[in-house]
């Protein structure tokens, strides 16, 4: 398995559970691996859901701020990884 780094989460909604998560390479798909890693951070996710500005998304690219479900928390800062086999 193969890790690229593709952003960062830059805001935590904890009563949703959603990871705000800037896009600053490639793209995330709804059932992507990701891999959230921080100081205190370290799981792996499918994205089953994005939103962007309260939109569902089948897709992120560059640039995008976008939410993601996520059974843990993230804080702000932590990177993001999709993981590829």
């Amino acid at each position: 398995m193969t890790e690229q780094e593709i952003g960062f989460v830059d805001h935590w909604y904890g009563h949703l559970n959603v990871a705000g998560v800037k896009v600053t390479a490639g793209h995330i798909k709804e059932g992507d691996t990701l891999h959230f890693k921080g100081h205190t951070t370290d799981f792996t996710e499918t994205a089953n859901s994005i939103e962007l500005e309260h939109k569902h998304k089948t897709q992120a690219d560059v640039g995008d701020a976008v939410g993601v479900k996520v059974s843990q928390k993230v804080r702000i800062h932590d990177k993001v990884y999709k993981v590829t086999e």
